[in-house]
């Protein structure tokens, strides 16, 4: 991986804070992402400071303020955050930890001016992520030999007492050899699966889970690899949803490649070449796009049979919405992110079935209705390659074939504007009431079937609904 040690990029800014923390007698010493990113040559724009020999946070707090406004997290953790142009910065007091409950916040804190590196990397979960480097000796500080781990690409823990103490390091296990392409060294998987096995990850908020899985899915190039880890640690006892796609058996003419779970795991590492391609940066769409593939077959166990010598799943896009609700709802209580989802997953098959059928554009404008057509067809595309069929040409076919007719619709990322709206109704003297919808609805039919303008259109719901 890599031949030389290579010196952390300190942002000039930065070294100006440091240089000023040693003048009050601190130590400043980088630790964790940032210098674990440095050594793999990883852009870096989140620092993080461990602060030892000094225990004032007021003197701390003096020193840093200069440069911007300094935000105390928690007095008890003292921990400092500063945000200065593009970058983070976060400042803690040297300390321990011991776990004293099963929530995540139930830890007991100990700063501590006088431990050393190696007593207050202690706590660390992995030993990539107990590398320091002392800026002012200008020098790494690797007491658990991580950076033999990192040349070995490898995830492994520190000490087996304090590791279980947080359950959230299976998931960051998990997202890091996702993330890397590291494999889990055997010790860690073991007390992984003895975290899953007494139930410890029941006790995490989804807030957090969430979290380590939006690392693992804007980070990785192979998102698979952290689901396949999901399945051999067996967390997937917490997500049923997901767990019912194992063994889930499909037709080999369309899906050579096996069962439902292999399929969704392809579908995932597709997804992320075409983000990568189409150089999508707004990760609120990326997550919402990489949900939805991985949800789009939740409804195959539902309705998955053998008829006729062959395996169907008719309407397993319908199907797929309920455990599609029932999934994310484990990660996240945000109803419009799964309101974005859930239509690409009802609709994820029509981009294929519209250009089979070389439908007409009535079917296009009543697509756009349903769902963002532009997002639908990046899931489609990442639907139809994410398998082992010879013929994966047609995926690409059948997509920019419904974006081309969408676009020159206008409507491949906003749904078609009605013509008439409930305004114009009030204009012709109707009063609002429940049949607005019905009169709004004949609306949208004439404009979308018969290709009516406006006009053409309020004299036929003169004709239908007022004139007698």
């Amino acid at each position: 991986m890599f031949t030389t040690i290579i010196k952390p990029n300190i942002p000039k800014i930065l070294e100006e804070i440091l240089n000023n923390l040693q003048k009050i007698g601190a130590i400043p010493i980088l630790v964790g992402g940032c210098v674990r990113d440095a050594l793999l040559q990883i852009p870096c724009k989140d620092y993080d400071v461990e602060i030892f020999g000094i225990d004032s946070l007021e003197s701390i707090i003096k020193s840093l303020e200069k440069y911007g406004p300094v935000k105390l997290v928690g007095k008890s953790f003292g921990v400092l955050t500063l945000k200065v142009d593009t970058y983070d910065f976060d400042f803690a007091l040297a300390r321990t930890e011991k776990k004293i409950g099963h929530s995540h916040q139930d830890f007991e804190v100990t700063t501590n001016a006088n431990l050393s590196f190696k007593q207050a990397a202690t706590r660390r979960d992995f030993t990539i992520n107990a590398i320091g480097y002392d800026f002012c000796k200008d020098v790494y500080l690797d007491p658990f030999n991580g950076i033999e781990d990192l040349k070995h690409k490898k995830i492994k823990h520190i000490n087996d007492t304090t590791f279980i103490e947080d359950p959230l390091r299976v998931y960051r296990a998990i997202q890091f050899a996702s993330r890397f392409e590291f494999i889990i060294d055997d010790k860690t998987k073991e007390l992984c699966k003895q975290m899953v096995l007494n139930d410890d990850l029941s006790y995490l908020p989804k807030e957090r889970v969430y979290e380590e899985l939006k690392k693992l899915f804007l980070k990785s190039q192979k998102p698979s690899i952290g689901f396949e880890l999901l399945k051999e640690l067996e967390v997937l006892k917490y997500f049923p949803e997901l767990k019912a796609l194992i063994n889930c058996e499909q037709e080999k003419e369309y899906h050579p490649e096996g069962d439902v779970w292999v399929h969704t795991l392809m579908t995932l590492d597709e997804m992320a070449k075409i983000i990568k391609k189409e150089n999508i940066q707004d990760e609120y769409r990326i997550l919402y796009l990489f949900y939805a593939i991985l949800c789009h077959d939740l409804g195959k166990p539902y309705c998955t049979e053998e008829i006729n010598g062959k395996i169907t799943s008719y309407k397993h896009e319908s199907l797929g919405v309920e455990p599609t609700i029932s999934f994310l709802s484990k990660l996240t209580n945000e109803s419009k992110f799964i309101e974005k989802v859930i239509p690409l997953v009802k609709n994820h098959l029509a981009p294929f079935q519209l250009f089979k059928d070389s439908s007409s554009l009535k079917a296009v404008k009543r697509l756009s209705l349903k769902c963002n057509i532009e997002d639908l067809c990046l899931v489609c595309l990442a639907d139809c390659k994410g398998r082992t069929i010879p013929n994966k040409e047609i995926c690409d076919k059948a997509v920019l074939w419904l974006l081309k007719k969408a676009r020159d619709l206008n409507i491949s990322q906003v749904a078609l504007k009605s013509l008439v709206q409930g305004r114009d109704l009030i204009n012709l003297g109707l009063k609002p009431s429940k049949e607005f919808k019905e009169i709004l609805d004949f609306a949208l039919n004439l404009q979308i079937d018969e290709n009516a303008n406006k006009e053409e259109i309020l004299n036929n719901i003169i004709i239908k609904y007022i004139r007698i």
